[in-house]
């Protein structure tokens, strides 16, 4: 299984517009065949190192996973991201 996860510091920090995001990102669960799991997080701590958004996905493969990232759906989610994030962080490792 690979687990894939981005954190997300999206340049409006209001809680509606934080909100609005993660519901983006939540939309995409039953339409990617490929994606397995998700889960949608929202920071609680607000620190100054915190990120707004934590999104952690499952995929049984890196075949899986790179479908994924080129799934129409996936893309959608990619444009809403470029147009609000100011910055994101991610890592991919075998779970």
């Amino acid at each position: 299984m690979i687990t894939h996860i981005v954190l997300f510091k999206l340049k409006d920090g209001s809680p509606e517009s934080v909100e609005r995001t993660a519901q983006v990102l939540r939309d995409m669960e039953g339409k990617i065949e490929q994606l397995q799991s998700i889960e949608v997080g929202i920071d609680v701590i607000h620190s100054e190192r915190s990120y707004h958004i934590g999104l952690v996905t499952r995929f049984a493969s890196m075949d899986d996973l790179n479908a994924y990232q080129i799934h129409p759906v996936h893309k959608k989610v990619i444009e809403h991201m470029s147009s609000v994030r100011e910055a994101s962080a991610s890592v991919d490792y075998v779970s």
